[in-house]
């Protein structure tokens, strides 16, 4: 299957496939013309690196799992541990959305007089909830910045 069959059936972009290419996390078997070809298993394999990327898994930990031999190695001690990842950042999330809909509904004259606004504003503060894309900052004069930032 050449690199725009494959590109039309996954729905992965032909410049998605050759850098997956380019990181060893797919391999071509061969060229028709200029065009990449690839072995029917590409698709199952984009579906792995598809879910990997969205269980939160980095290129590196994918390529771990897809290993070398073109045959899945899939650590379940690995797993578990993105299983416990995602159960902290899910527990983050729902502290942030109560906390945000308390905001929404709270009588103080102020948000800045609401003690539950409060507390969220320090957790923000000290690093403890980021959004997708935050960064901690140890420079403090950058700390009101960069509690308001994410990635565009």
């Amino acid at each position: 299957m050449d690199i725009a069959e494959v590109a039309k059936r996954s729905g992965v972009p032909a410049s998605t496939l050759r850098f997956y290419e380019e990181k060893g996390l797919i391999q071509s078997v061969g060229r028709e013309g200029l065009r990449r070809v690839f072995n029917a298993n590409i698709l199952e394999r984009l579906g792995l690196i598809a879910l990997g990327r969205v269980a939160g898994f980095s290129l590196a930990e994918i390529a771990q799992i897809l290993g070398s031999k073109g045959t899945p190695n899939i650590d379940r001690a690995m797993l578990v541990s993105k299983a416990d990842e995602l159960d902290n950042t899910i527990q983050k999330l729902i502290a942030m959305r109560d906390g945000l809909r308390h905001a929404a509904d709270c009588p103080a004259p102020s948000h800045m007089e609401c003690p539950k606004f409060q507390r969220l504003l320090g957790l923000a503060a000290s690093g403890m909830i980021k959004g997708e894309g935050t960064e901690k900052l140890s420079n403090k004069r950058h700390s009101n910045k960069a509690r308001y930032q994410t990635r565009q």
